[in-house]
């Protein structure tokens, strides 16, 4: 196994995270299989009970872990699968797992001895980082090659010296040769004299040197490439071949940056840091390339009003701004976000600020589609109503993430039931009309962890409804039939790997996104939620018009609405942005740019079946047929990206 260390210094925000994202896919094009683990070392247990103002999304994985949003990067570049244990933070390796040195010290393991951070914690670092590299991640079998590992913060944190000196010791116990350390540092340059500096990064590599750890590679952020002077400075008091020096300076997109590597020969460095040179092929990055290309060449605008709480931090919806950008860019077209604070839309607003409430709705009205993501608190509740209320009764396209289809049945039962009082129980406790309620099994004295987390099913209740056809016919995805006597449990772990081994080669990107049980149709989406939508007030809503398409396997929990006669309006419970990927955008947030470009039943009519395809999974089970996109829909595009929101750069 060969470990890949990177670490940040000068100053946090400098994408760290995209680096070594980008390095996962340089070193993947090569044809080595690669994991990831990012590290954060503040004392919580995971990022589940932390505000996006702090650190951003909170991203949810399959297995329910509540992390990072940089596993979010290393998912989406690498298309990888990642499980909550990929995500280290110095609460978890005192007490909150089972076999924690917290608990390892309760029960006696230790023999008496003072617990102490060293040895007992930086050995028990060190051991989660063995024991999760060897996790596969690819959906093939078998250990990976490359663990990529990213140290969250900046050189010189309190909190993270332990993880320093674990890491340091770490480098030691695998040895010469499967151990690269690069460091991310910040090159500015002053615009009084126009000087690239190279004081800042030679202090934090002293830092990093002083704690134990030499870099082998320095990865230098800077508004445009460096100096060959300047290069050679820091070669000097940094010791670090200049070869090893590799610029990241401001792109267009981040799909640049692996390119930018990949042209900086960094590829090479690391091989021979690894001893790895002649046993890997040259990077095959073609389809990059046509990413970064066509992302740049995007010119005709779609306007989304994003109607959100936290609309001060782009990162606070960082996996929703990736979904519809890679829906976007399949269509060929360039996102314009219009960020509306939902607050600044209520009546409240129009007293108080009268500029604000007007500016907010002339961006609402001005909109193609209209988006109201997830959140948690009472603030701006009132305004996300008023904005599904305009989209509903003016046919805007509209798409609900989790409370944003909790206030699309909300403002139904308001304005169609005429229930004024209809409210969720999170914000008013003591409704008459309860639309929304909080899940039996949730727990009201426990915050973290404790919500309904991770991959969860949905059964499409009509076969022709929109969000059905999206996922069935507006996406390459393979179709498995599997009759009720054959039924085996662990076929649902089935991937496109064991697919194209199993049966047949396919042409390639496709994704397996729908199964068929029987009779029925399903999917799976990651779900982060504590209130649902009130399975008492269904048979009133559908009655008068709200058609709940998708239901979870009981049938009791709403997971998909509709509006069956408007353009587009489809709430979802689940969090579809987290499954999006450059090349295979999710199928919810394709219709929502689909529909807001006029062009949505192009999208589903022009992408039927093509080709039949029979072969034997064994167990009994069929795969009858391969749907692949029609030629009237333009051609798939591979790509991502965000534009810039700070220092030039996308993080």
């Amino acid at each position: 196994m060969k470990y890949v260390l990177v670490t940040g210094g000068v100053v946090s925000g400098l994408g760290k995270g995209v680096t070594a994202s980008s390095i996962g896919v340089l070193l993947k094009a090569c044809g080595l299989r690669v994991t990831c683990i990012k590290i954060d070392p503040y004392l919580n247990t995971d990022a589940g009970t932390m505000s996006p103002f702090e650190h951003g999304e909170v991203f949810v994985l399959d297995d329910g872990g509540e992390v990072d949003l940089d596993l979010g990067n290393y998912e989406r570049f690498m298309d990888i699968k990642l499980t909550r244990d990929n995500n280290i933070t110095t609460g978890k390796i005192y007490q909150a797992s089972v076999g924690s040195v917290i608990d390892k010290e309760r029960k006696g393991d230790y023999l008496g001895k003072t617990v102490q951070v060293v040895p007992h914690i930086t050995d028990e670092i060190q051991d989660w980082i063995e024991r999760v590299a060897m996790i596969p991640v690819d959906g093939k079998e078998g250990p990976v090659d490359v663990c990529v590992i990213e140290l969250g913060g900046t050189i010189g944190d309190i909190e993270s010296m332990p993880f320093i000196e674990a890491l340091g010791q770490f480098s030691y116990r695998v040895g010469p040769g499967n151990f690269c350390l690069i460091h991310v540092s910040l090159v500015p340059v002053l615009n009084v004299v126009g000087e690239q500096k190279t004081k800042p990064t030679q202090h934090s590599v002293r830092g990093l040197r002083g704690q134990g750890l030499t870099p082998n590679i320095l990865a230098c952020r800077s508004t445009v490439a460096l100096d060959d002077n300047v290069k050679g400075k820091l070669s000097q008091f940094c010791h670090v071949p200049e070869q090893n020096i590799i610029t990241l300076y401001d792109v267009p997109n981040i799909w640049h940056i692996p390119l930018l590597l990949r042209d900086q020969k960094a590829h090479e460095a690391i091989f021979k840091v690894l001893n790895l040179q002649g046993t890997t092929k040259e990077p095959l990055l073609k389809e990059w390339t046509s990413r970064a290309e066509i992302c740049d060449g995007l010119h005709e605008p779609v306007r989304i009003a994003m109607v959100g709480k936290y609309t001060g931090l782009s990162d606070a919806y960082l996996s929703i701004l990736k979904a519809l950008l890679h829906a976007s860019v399949d269509l060929r077209k360039k996102l314009v976000i219009d960020w509306i604070p939902a607050c600044d839309l209520e009546d409240a607003t129009e007293k108080e600020n009268p500029d604000a409430y007007k500016a907010a709705w002339k961006l609402l009205k001005g909109a193609d589609g209209i988006l109201v993501p997830g959140g948690f608190g009472n603030r701006g509740v009132q305004g996300k109503i008023l904005a599904a209320k305009y989209a509903r009764e003016h046919r805007i396209p509209y798409l609900g993430i989790c409370l944003g289809m909790q206030v699309a049945v909300i403002e139904f039962a308001r304005s169609v039931l005429n229930l004024r009082d209809a409210n969720s129980t999170e914000f008013d406790p003591n409704t008459k009309n309860p639309c929304v309620i909080f899940m039996p099994e949730g727990s009201k004295t426990h915050m973290g962890g404790t919500m309904r987390l991770g991959s969860r099913r949905t059964y499409f209740q009509i076969k022709d409804c929109k969000s059905a056809k999206l996922f069935i016919c507006g996406f390459n995805y393979v179709e498995i039939i599997i009759s009720k006597a054959s039924y085996v449990p662990q076929v649902y772990n089935i991937t496109s790997a064991f697919i194209e081994q199993r049966c047949c080669r396919l042409a390639k990107p496709f994704a397996l996104c729908v199964i068929r049980y029987g009779n029925r149709t399903f999917i799976d989406e990651r779900h982060r939620h504590r209130y649902e939508v009130n399975p008492d007030m269904i048979a009133r809503l559908e009655n008068a018009g709200l058609s709940f398409t998708g239901k979870d396997e009981t049938s009791q929990r709403m997971e998909i609405v509709e509006l069956p006669n408007h353009p587009y309006f489809i709430g979802v419970q689940f969090h579809p942005e987290y499954k999006s990927r450059p090349g295979k955008p999710s199928p919810l947030f394709l219709g929502l740019i689909a529909a807001a470009c006029g062009q949505l039943d192009t999208l589903i009519q022009g992408s039927g079946s093509q080709g039949n395809l029979s072969a034997k999974l064994g167990n009994g089970i069929a795969m009858e047929k391969v749907y692949q996109k029609g030629t009237t829909k333009p051609a798939k595009v591979l790509s991502d990206g965000l534009y810039s929101y700070c220092n030039g750069v996308q993080v």
